[in-house]
């Protein structure tokens, strides 16, 4: 009974304060959840932190926050980083203010500068700042889009990008080195102030984030053409999008922006949605009916921390909102830049595009059809941010887009993370330009089936909290590597890639070969016919999730062979 231990541990240390030690003797007769707070402590992985905020080593607090936050600090100071200083944004999350002050402190007392916004701000803008400022670290309080308990904690590094290989591992062990809470260096704020070491920023990152946003549209002259036409309905879900997303729109030119006023405003309760992320069709519901009523184009949504984008668009024929699933919206992004970059003679021979293992195979025709080089990397966006700092650093290829199948875009080589406003901008462009050829987005989508192939994917994302949750799951990656099935639906096995072995089993053959993919616990079953399955536990939310994808003969062909496809995986892991 390890966590009751550490229960008592905490109600009787000098180190915990008395409101603290209150909320836990709150539930002193509830060992249920004694046991989810303190059966172990919260693992700052690759990125940071994520949990429910509260009381316990399993839980984001001031303490947690605080003993990661020196963890970094050590790190900062042993590799000289003091003077370039710390970025900080935060969200509209409970305790998200509180914990960026915090944190902020703990970095002055460590001699470290800190640049902290004023106010909520979007989590790409905080990727644009670190690289703006030359500062040698970056961190966003920020539970992106999961349920309004939770906070989190993301680490940047010097290049804008999530922390990574190797710096990841040894922030991580600095972190780990912290033993006592009483290791957390403590300033008091008008002295941090004084010394120069806290330092507010705002406006001025804004203006030069959007006018980085302006120097990557292409097609200003659509904009000028259908800027009072497009009808945009727009919501940023009570996060952190909506002053930079109707600043860039209406500077841009888009007069026609109609915002969701429900949701207009940050709110850490998110109190119109029961799960504030764009990937749930609910979540459109308020913004869908403001489309109805003032007969818009198109309809966006972006993530409490503006990462993430959401899209439906308007069926000209029925007068329907199609929803735009991630793939759908990458795909998008992916087809107009290319093309238009074509088009205007600004797409070179070391142009390159960068997916998810997970993504649509309809990428790869793409930049086939296109002559661009395709990279694949694992899911997550550090590891698109880190295969651009390759490029940099071998002066090799220019990224001109990153996306994921989660809802995530990256325009350009800026912003090393995915960019919600960014997209919003570049999607809006694009409404309107091919609303000059008399189309809508949803009647270029069928185009670019019909010239590079009916693609359909879908994602099974099952949720299993607590330390049971936590070993179901692990129970059921391992019995997929154990038990590896023969078929998936009436769909034959043809290979298996282990991503956390590194090998590459060919069924047929029944040969496996050990290669040199990039270590994560994922495995990818290629199937005949162009299918293909993957599964892979969520590196952020206690879900484990399970990607489908086909290609079929029509899209009525294609939705019923994913369908197919999908219900065989439900019978898999049943």
């Amino acid at each position: 009974m390890d966590y009751l231990k550490k229960y008592n541990e905490w109600l009787e240390s000098h180190e915990i304060d008395e409101e603290t030690k209150e909320e836990l003797r709150k539930i002193k007769n509830n060992e249920k959840e004694i046991k989810d707070r303190f059966y172990k402590d919260l693992e700052f992985g690759t990125a940071g932190l994520r949990g429910v905020v509260g009381a316990g080593t399993n839980r984001m607090n001031k303490y947690t926050v605080g003993k990661a936050t020196q963890g970094l600090a050590n790190y900062i100071v042993k590799n000289n980083g003091q003077d370039r200083g710390v970025a900080i944004a935060y969200d509209s999350r409970h305790m998200s203010k509180e914990f960026s002050k915090l944190v902020c402190l703990i970095l002055n007392a460590n001699g470290i500068k800190t640049y902290r916004f004023e106010s909520v701000r979007p989590t790409p803008e905080l990727s644009y700042t670190v690289r703006k400022l030359n500062c040698i670290s970056g961190i966003v309080i920020t539970a992106s889009h999961n349920p309004p308990a939770y906070n989190g904690y993301k680490v940047y590094w010097e290049d804008g990008a999530q922390i990574s290989n190797p710096v990841d591992e040894e922030i991580t062990k600095s972190v780990n080195s912290i033993l006592n809470y009483s290791e957390i260096k403590q300033i008091k704020e008008e002295d941090a102030v004084k010394s120069g070491l806290y330092n507010i920023i705002g406006e001025e990152i804004d203006n030069g984030y959007i006018n980085y946003l302006k120097s990557i549209s292409l097609n200003p002259e659509a904009i000028k053409k259908q800027g009072d036409e497009l009808k945009i309905v727009y919501t940023p879900l009570h996060g952190t999008g909506g002053k930079l997303a109707k600043r860039i729109l209406q500077e841009l030119g888009f007069s026609k922006v109609y915002v969701v006023k429900e949701q207009a405003e940050p709110n850490g309760d998110f109190p119109t949605v029961s799960y504030p992320n764009p990937e749930d069709p609910s979540t459109f519901d308020l913004a869908l009916k403001l489309a109805k009523e003032v007969d818009a184009d198109i309809v966006i949504a972006n993530d409490p921390d503006a990462d993430r984008i959401g899209l439906h668009v308007k069926d000209a024929k029925t007068g329907e909102y199609v929803l735009f699933n991630g793939n759908m919206i990458g795909l998008t992004v992916a087809e107009y830049l290319i093309t238009q970059k074509r088009e205007k003679g600004l797409l070179n021979e070391n142009s390159a595009l960068i997916k998810t293992i997970v993504s649509s195979n309809m990428t790869d025709r793409i930049c086939e059809k296109n002559n661009v080089a395709l990279f694949e990397v694992l899911t997550g966006f550090k590891n698109i941010a880190a295969k651009i700092k390759e490029f940099d650093k071998y002066n090799t290829y220019k990224c001109i887009m990153g996306f994921e199948e989660s809802y995530g875009c990256l325009v350009g080589d800026e912003v090393r993370d995915k960019d919600g406003i960014a997209a919003l901008m570049i999607l809006s462009e694009a409404a309107a330009f091919y609303k000059n050829k008399g189309l809508t987005l949803w009647d270029n989508m069928k185009e670019m089936y019909k010239k590079y192939g009916y693609y359909k994917e879908s994602l099974i994302a099952i949720v299993l909290e607590g330390a049971d949750g936590a070993q179901k799951i692990k129970n059921m990656m391992e019995d997929l590597r154990a038990n590896p099935p023969a078929f998936i639906s009436d769909s034959k096995v043809l290979k298996i890639r282990d991503y956390l072995t590194g090998t590459i089993k060919n069924i047929e053959e029944n040969k496996t070969e050990e290669k040199e993919l990039p270590k994560s616990n994922v495995l990818y079953f290629e199937l005949e016919n162009d299918y293909w399955v993957a599964a892979r536990p969520s590196g952020t939310e206690p879900k484990i999730k399970f990607y489908t994808g086909v290609r079929g003969n029509n899209l009525e062909d294609a939705e019923n062979k994913l369908n197919k496809l999908t219900e065989g995986v439900k019978k898999l892991i049943r």
